[in-house]
């Protein structure tokens, strides 16, 4: 770090060869290696070959995003009468409470399990009361899993001394063909969600949900995400393509969000949360100096992002399923990618 903090990266591997290495600057995942069809491992994560493309202001490819991802309305909350004012880096809107959210700070290990099956790695952070305008001292754990059949596992953990709003995610920007040369838009998408949130021009929810019946917002049946990224919608052409949270339907606990596959490579990934949303976004847009590992320029729709969230601003909207992390109850959350050949 400019500080001389150092930073390391930590490689899980199982028994089959897939592969995650993970850095403890933000909790990156910095490569996700994956077979295809023939055998062959390929990186499925977009991100840089330098550590100082990752400092970039905004840079949140494959961190783990905190204390609450996604976005804040006019980029301040109430709790109990008393106003919270965080930085306005989206508008007039908080996104995903940079700078200085959880992606932008060292994390430590605090465990690691090496074993030849299912090797896991614990990384912690403790984010101070007031740090980017939050309440409260905050204790959040990160697992990273490499299970036997091919799944990486994320746990999340986080605890507090004083109420505060926790919402926490990975940005991982997917490309499951393995060459982010291509574009994803061929790529097959299914979610199992029946609404949306609907949004304002600025993406922030207006509380009510609308239905994906008849719209291009429809992935109940698997289709390519190209099919109608560039439709007649209002919303898709402000976006430049999709950038929705999708309202999972299920219980509250461990429910398959959805899958994704890639015909040309044969990988497929399959999606596992207990949160109640899952943000797609379609990598309308990048810096434009930025480049993948390799000096690959990045160019819209060369990836996708799928965060399993609670909904944004849900601290505004209590019809909104989703309640501030208060002092003696434990934040927990699990998302789980799980690779496979189709």
């Amino acid at each position: 770090m400019p500080d001389g903090t150092a930073v390391d990266i930590y490689t899980l591997k199982n028994a089959s060869g897939m592969t995650a290495e993970i850095m403890t600057y933000g909790c990156r995942i910095v490569k996700l290696l994956t077979p295809d069809r023939t055998g062959r491992m390929g990186d499925v994560v977009l991100g840089h070959d330098t550590f100082e493309e990752y400092l970039q202001p905004g840079d949140v490819f494959s961190a783990a995003v905190g204390r609450y991802a996604n976005r804040i309305d006019g980029a301040r909350f109430e709790i109990n009468g008393n106003t919270y004012t965080l930085a306005a880096n989206d508008g007039t809107n908080s996104l995903h409470s940079a700078p200085g959210g959880f992606q932008d700070r060292v994390w430590r290990v605090k465990r690691s399990d090496n074993s030849d099956d299912a090797p896991s790695i614990t990384f912690s952070y403790h984010s101070p009361d007031g740090e980017c305008g939050f309440p409260g001292n905050v204790d959040a754990t990160v697992t990273y899993t490499v299970s036997t059949d091919n799944a990486l596992i994320i746990d999340y953990t986080a605890q507090t001394d004083c109420e505060t709003p926790v919402n926490l995610t990975n940005h991982a920007f997917f490309n499951i063909s393995g060459d982010v040369g291509k574009d994803v838009l061929s790529h097959e998408l299914q979610l199992n969600a029946d609404y949306i949130t609907a949004v304002r021009d600025d993406l922030i929810p207006t509380g009510e949900l609308t239905p994906v019946a008849g719209t291009p917002y429809d992935f109940n049946r698997s289709k390519t995400i190209g099919q109608d990224i560039r439709a007649n919608d209002h919303m898709l052409k402000v976006c430049g393509g999709y950038d929705h949270n999708f309202v999972l339907k299920g219980s509250d606990g461990m429910k398959k969000a959805g899958e994704l596959y890639d015909q040309a490579s044969g990988r497929q990934m399959l999606i596992f949360t207990d949160l109640p949303g899952i943000q797609l976004y379609t990598g309308n847009s990048f810096d434009k100096d930025a480049v993948d590992k390799g000096g690959k320029k990045y160019l819209p729709h060369h990836a996708l992002c799928l965060e399993t969230q609670y909904f944004p601003d849900s601290v505004h909207h209590p019809e909104f399923p989703f309640a501030n992390l208060k002092p003696g109850d434990t934040y927990k959350s699990t998302t789980i990618y799980k690779f496979a050949i189709k």
